[in-house]
């Protein structure tokens, strides 16, 4: 049986929805790649990212220690693939700050963009079809873990 990995760029809003929440999608996608279900790109940006939403103080109110945080980090970086952005696509999005994971997303051959913030996500003047933008319950509707 062929088995492979769905690559995906997780947004920094859903992990700290993640972290905050006790359950749900967000939650799920986490330990999705925790496991080695699917497997998140990162780039310089996302994970300054990462580190900026779990590592300062008082942001994520789920992990109760400062170890936790960052043993989590450590976690999501050693399941992870680093991905180099050679060529800047600028997609153009609402907001400057999301254009990165486009990018990453492109550069990565992700799947898809994993993110609660989707309608932003899919305002760019251009565009990459093969990169699907969902939500965290709408991507594992598509792509769900195996029980």
């Amino acid at each position: 049986m062929l088995s492979w990995v769905i690559s995906i760029v997780v947004d920094t809003n859903v992990i700290v929805a993640a972290v905050r929440s006790g359950g749900g999608a967000a939650r799920q996608v986490l330990r999705g790649c925790l496991s080695g279900e699917y497997e998140p790109l990162f780039g310089s940006a996302l994970l300054a990212e990462y580190e900026y939403a779990l590592l300062s103080p008082g942001i994520p109110e789920g992990l109760a220690s400062d170890r936790d945080r960052e043993a989590l980090l450590a976690a999501l970086a050693s399941v992870g693939r680093w991905v180099n952005v050679y060529y800047l696509w600028r997609p153009n999005l609402r907001d400057e700050a999301d254009n990165h994971l486009v990018e990453l997303a492109v550069a990565g051959g992700a799947m898809a963009i994993v993110t609660h913030n989707v309608r932003d996500l899919k305002s760019g003047e251009l565009l990459f079809p093969s990169v699907r933008v969902l939500t965290p319950a709408a991507f594992l509707k598509e792509f769900p873990c195996p029980p």
